[in-house]
């Protein structure tokens, strides 16, 4: 079977045509480097994906602030971790790096924030 990809590793966003047999990849053409390759077959075997959202912050100068997960974890499970993200509150303040949520769902991935949020004054 032969499948068409846009590569996302890098700027270059290559255009990528797999032969896949039995699940598994047999040939990768048109990527310009070796992380296209490496995306492919991972995107075949185990796709992964990162969440950004944002979790409710009590006495901020801002009423949320916005997270990532410091790690991809499986495509599949965006919607559980989803559910935890939502149910987590913070105290103000918080800063860029701060762990929300570790090890979520235990997919080896944490929960960080990504802003500067001082106390509401």
């Amino acid at each position: 079977m032969l499948r068409k990809f846009t590569c996302i590793v890098c700027p270059n966003g290559c255009e990528i045509e797999t032969e896949i047999e039995d699940g598994k990849v047999t040939a990768v053409r048109g990527a310009t480097c070796r992380r296209g390759e490496e995306y492919v077959c991972q995107e075949v075997s185990d796709p992964r994906r990162t969440i950004a959202s944002s979790v409710r912050l009590k006495n901020g100068e801002l009423p949320l602030v916005s997270v990532r997960l410091d790690a991809p974890i499986p495509k599949g499970r965006i919607f559980d971790v989803m559910k935890v993200i939502r149910e987590a509150e913070l105290e103000a303040p918080v800063s860029i790096g701060d762990i929300v949520i570790e090890n979520v769902l235990g997919l080896g991935a944490n929960v960080i924030v990504t802003k500067n949020v001082d106390i509401r004054r």
